[in-house]
């Protein structure tokens, strides 16, 4: 028997220190949350893991553009709601005055009426913002609503004003404001430009709401993806608690029985004082 060196001790203690680490990772696994807290817990899983935490970052932006795109859009419709609705009302306007049952001084009262309609027709084209940008100036707006580059909707608004033309044609709507005097003629004649001002309106509140269609399909998709890669990501870097907790109670076991093979180890050398009586 040797007594120099305890071979049984320092295979104990060997296993002492190895349990020992593999108690500490199981305890830092359970405090955080995580099964991945350093690349060597798994270096694949971790990369894997982190890109998908990056795709969905990306994605929860483009949840956020999605949205801020939906308000602005519905703003730019409401107002060009109201616009329609103010040429509506100019058009029955000019209905009236252009029977002849409707006195000078009632067209007078009309056109009085009429050019305060279309002051605030050009107050809202002037008026309606986002955030500080104006909406109903004529622009190209793109929103990138996706992680990929190609992933935007594109639409374009129209300067909704007396002065330029809404249907894409020369209209009179300048004119009818600056009239200092409306007869039952061209009163009639005025109905037929309300008409082509609210067919240039209307197409473009209708490519509005094509864009707005797009734009919560986009939406709906990368909500319920990002929910998905969300659901990934935590299979790979979360610690299953039931799985992790029965492993922290064996290393724990395993580790007080080292300590009492450590300790007999040791006890077993003190025969060696039996030869020597």
């Amino acid at each position: 028997m040797r007594i120099n060196t305890n071979i049984a001790s320092l295979t104990a203690q060997e296993a002492a220190v190895n349990v020992n680490k593999n108690l500490s990772s199981s305890l830092e696994k359970l405090s955080t949350g995580l099964r991945i807290n350093k690349a060597s817990d798994d270096a694949a899983g971790m990369s894997i893991a982190d890109k998908l935490r990056t795709q969905a970052s990306s994605i929860g932006q483009g949840i956020s553009n999605a949205n801020s795109a939906n308000t602005f859009i519905q703003i730019a419709d409401k107002a060009m709601g109201e616009q329609s609705n103010i040429l509506d009302i100019v058009k029955t306007k000019l209905m009236q005055a252009a029977t002849s049952t409707t006195s000078s001084d009632g067209r007078a009262a009309i056109l009085s009426d009429v050019k305060a309609l279309l002051t605030q027709f050009d107050s809202i084209s002037t008026s309606t913002n986002y955030n500080g940008t104006t909406l109903l100036n004529g622009a190209d707006y793109t929103f990138q609503i996706g992680e990929k580059s190609t992933d935007i909707v594109t639409v374009t608004t129209t300067y909704a004003a007396t002065t330029t033309s809404i249907s894409g044609g020369e209209d009179s709507l300048k004119d009818l404001k600056d009239l200092t005097t409306l007869g039952a003629s061209s009163a009639l004649a005025y109905m037929s430009t309300i008409d082509t001002s609210l067919t240039g309106l209307n197409k473009v509140r209708s490519e509005f709401g094509s864009a707005q269609n797009q734009v919560e399909s986009a939406l709906r998709n990368m909500m319920t993806t990002k929910t998905n890669i969300k659901a990934a990501e935590s299979i790979i870097r979360d610690v299953d608690y039931a799985a992790e907790s029965a492993n922290f109670n064996k290393q724990n076991i395993i580790a007080q029985a080292g300590t009492y093979a450590i300790s007999q180890a040791n006890q077993v050398q003190q025969n060696v004082l039996k030869l020597l009586q």
